[in-house]
């Protein structure tokens, strides 16, 4: 645990799902409906440093998490993501992977997805 973390000490009510190393919980600050986030258990900042079993869990926790969000709000699709390094814009320095609902018409042309980051070079297809 890491004094001032906000994943590290997160009250019991915020927590969708856990597992052995992985809370589940929704964003405080949702870009869509269900919004959630994966979390290890233990304080660590990279996704290099996750061990095995981890990672394992890291990858159960998302399916579980895309169950529950396919039941309560049948979303038409999802963007995954890792920010990875302040380069990355990663902001809290505990390791979260974000599972983020997407719907039809939530964007006018979704193609591209996480590919958006650096939008001179997302558009690929029309050039």
């Amino acid at each position: 645990m890491e004094t001032g973390c906000p994943f590290c000490s997160l009250p019991a009510i915020r927590i969708v799902h856990e597992i052995t190393h992985v809370l589940v919980i929704r964003d405080l600050y949702p870009v869509s409906p269900g919004h959630t986030l994966i979390i290890p258990r233990r304080h660590l900042s990279y996704l290099a440093e996750l061990s095995e079993s981890e990672w394992a869990d890291m990858q159960r926790a998302l399916q579980l998490a895309k169950i529950k969000l396919d039941t309560e709000l049948a979303p038409d699709g999802y963007n995954l993501g890792i920010n990875d390094g302040a380069a990355a814009g990663q902001t809290v320095l505990h390791l979260h992977m974000h599972l983020i609902p997407r719907y039809k018409g939530d964007q006018k042309d979704p193609r591209g997805g996480v590919r958006w980051i650096f939008p001179g070079k997302a558009d690929y297809w029309s050039k």
